[in-house]
């Protein structure tokens, strides 16, 4: 489990790191523009915004009442770097569950 979690961990930090990255060497906005105009790009944030919704629900079956609001609700700015940290931090509890 601590392997999974620190592996976890890792990729999420990586993604992080990637994503600064694109802030500073891509072109934001044009970027912004080809997501809400071509066909693909339309997917794409669809595709995205609806894991962000299936994970919410995930979170809102694994976490206590106003704790699942402090998770989701940052999801849509931070997107997936935040659900890797609310997994590593739950992993040990969701495989508690799963093992019964």
């Amino acid at each position: 489990m601590g392997l999974l979690r620190t592996l976890l961990a890792i990729l999420g930090a990586g993604f992080a790191a990637l994503i600064v990255w694109a802030l500073f060497q891509g072109n934001f906005s044009q970027a912004g523009r080809w997501l809400s105009t071509d066909p693909w790009g339309i997917v794409t944030l669809v595709d995205l915004y609806f894991g962000f919704l299936m994970f919410a629900v995930i979170i809102v079956l694994v976490e206590r009442n106003r704790q699942a609001l402090f998770w989701i609700i940052p999801i849509p700015f931070l997107g997936n770097v935040w659900v890797v940290i609310w997994f590593v931090m739950r992993l040990p509890r969701i495989a508690r569950a799963f093992r019964g």
